[in-house]
C-alpha cells in the first residue's frame, strides 16, 4: 500500500483516476479481456454477429433466426463500453436489413423484427451506461476502504524503528480492505514498540475500534518511558472508546480487544519486552528453535474497566515481563484466523509443528519476510482458502 500524502493531493488524484477510469470504460479498454495488452472484448459479439447471419442463411426460407441478432448488442451491453454497443447496435440494425433483403417478400421478417432489434440496441445502451455507473462506483468504494486500510494499517519502511519486519493481513472475506485485524511499530523516545491485536466482532464498529487503538499507541507508544504506562494507556483509551459509543447509542454488543505488546528498549538489545492482553503468546524462531512465550495473565483491552466495575478491586493491568531475545531470533504473532484456521477434518492449524518442521530443514526460514509467507501458504493450504475469520500474520526482529 502506499503512503497516504495531503487530503487536498489526495482528492485531486482520486477525482482524476475516477475520471480516467470512466473514459476508459466507456470504450471497453479496462475490460480484463486482453491479449498482449490490447482488448478483445470486441470479438465475441462479432463471432456472434457473424454466426447468426451464417447460419439464417443456411437454414432455408421456413426457419429464419436473423432477428437473433438483436442478441449482439445486448453481449456487447456486459463486456464492451459504450461506444463499442452503440458500434454493435447499428452494426446489428444495418445486418439485418441487408440479410433480410436477400430473402424474398414472402420470407422475410419484415418490419416488426427490424423494431425489435432497433428496441434492443437501444436498450443494451442504457444497460450498458448502467454498468459503467455501477464499476465506477465500485472504484470509488474501493478506493476509500483502501485509503481506510492505509491509515489504519499504515505502511512501515524498512528496517522502521531498527526492527526488521514482515506482515501480511488476509480479510476473511474477499471483498474487505480491512477488517479488527491491526498491528503497527512505533519508534520513540525510550525504544522502539510494537502492537499486534484483534478486536471482537466484525464490521465498521470494530474496524473503528482498531483505529482508535492504533492512534491511542501510537501517542503514547512514542513519548511514554515505560511500557507498562503505554498498556495503561490502551485501556483508558478503550473505555473511552466505549463509553462514547454508549452516548451515541451505539453498543449492540460489548466490544473488546485482545493484543499483544511489545518494547524494544534501546538500553537492552537482547531482551524484549511483552504484555500480553488475552493474547495468543508469541512465537520466537530461530536458530535455536521454536518456542512459546508464556501465555501471562492480561485480560482483553476493554474488559479490565468491566471486571473493576463488577467488582471493586478487581484484577489488574497485565504484567510487564522480560524475556531474552537472542540475536537471529524472530517473534511470530498472529491473530487468532491463524490458530482457528480448520481443515476439512476440523482439525486446527499446527503453527507451532509446521514453523519447526520448517526451521529444521532452513535456519533462514526465520528471517521475518521468510516465515510470514511460510505461515500464510501453510494456513491457505490448511483451510483450502477458505478463511474463518480475519487472519493478520506478524513478524519482527532486531537488525
Amino acid at each position: 500500500m502506499e503512503p497516504v500524502s495531503g487530503a487536498g493531493d489526495g482528492r485531486r488524484r482520486l477525482l482524476d483516476r475516477y475520471a480516467r477510469a470512466g473514459r476508459a470504460d466507456a470504450f471497453g479498454e479496462r475490460w480484463p479481456l486482453r491479449v498482449r495488452g490490447r482488448s478483445v472484448a470486441w470479438v465475441a459479439p462479432l463471432l456472434l454477429l457473424a454466426g447468426i447471419v451464417v447460419l439464417d442463411a443456411y437454414t432455408g426460407a421456413d426457419f429464419r433466426i436473423i432477428s437473433w441478432i438483436v442478441l449482439v448488442p445486448g453481449i456487447a451491453a456486459a463486456i464492451c463500453g459504450v461506444w463499442g454497443t452503440v458500434l454493435y447496435g447499428v452494426l446489428a440494425l444495418v445486418t439485418y436489413l441487408v440479410a433480410d433483403s436477400y430473402f424474398p417478400d414472402a420470407y422475410r421478417a419484415g418490419m416488426p423484427d427490424f423494431v425489435l432489434v432497433a428496441i434492443g440496441g437501444v436498450l443494451a445502451v442504457l444497460a450498458c451506461l448502467v454498468r459503467l455507473r455501477a464499476q465506477a462506483h465500485h472504484l470509488r468504494m474501493r478506493d476509500i476502504a483502501e485509503t481506510t486500510g492505509r491509515t489504519v494499517l499504515r505502511p512501515l519502511p524498512t528496517g522502521w524503528g531498527g526492527l526488521e519486519h514482515a506482515a501480511v493481513y488476509l480479510p476473511a472475506e474477499s471483498d474487505a480492505r480491512i477488517g479488527g485485524d491491526f498491528y503497527d511499530i512505533q519508534p520513540g523516545l525510550h525504544g522502539t514498540r510494537v502492537l499486534v491485536g484483534d478486536v471482537q466482532g466484525k464490521g465498521l464498529g470494530a474496524v473503528e475500534t482498531a483505529a482508535v487503538l492504533l492512534c491511542a499507541f501510537r501517542e503514547a507508544g512514542y513519548h511514554e518511558g515505560e511500557l507498562s504506562t503505554v498498556a495503561e494507556r490502551l485501556e483508558v483509551r478503550m473505555g473511552r472508546h466505549r463509553r462514547h459509543m454508549a452516548d451515541l447509542g451505539r453498543t449492540p454488543e460489548p466490544r473488546f480487544a485482545t493484543a499483544v505488546l511489545l518494547g524494544f528498549p534501546d538500553d537492552a538489545r537482547d531482551v524484549v519486552d511483552v504484555v500480553n492482553f488475552g493474547h495468543e503468546p508469541p512465537l520466537v524462531a530461530g536458530p535455536c528453535g521454536v518456542r512459546r512465550l508464556p501465555l501471562g495473565d492480561g485480560l482483553p483491552l476493554g474488559l479490565a474497566e468491566l471486571a473493576s466495575a463488577a467488582k471493586p478491586g478487581g484484577p489488574p493491568l497485565p504484567t510487564l515481563r522480560r524475556f531474552p531475545l537472542a540475536q537471529g531470533e524472530t517473534l511470530l504473532l498472529t491473530t487468532d484466523g491463524v490458530t482457528e484456521a480448520r481443515d476439512g477434518t476440523g482439525c486446527f492449524y499446527p503453527l507451532a509443528a509446521e514453523v519447526t518442521r520448517v526451521l529444521a530443514a532452513d535456519e533462514r526460514a526465520a528471517r521475518p519476510r521468510k516465515l510470514v509467507a511460510l505461515v500464510r501458504e501453510g494456513v491457505l493450504r490448511h483451510c483450502g482458502g477458505h478463511l474463518a475469520d480475519d487472519t493478520t500474520v506478524f513478524a519482527v526482529r532486531r537488525l
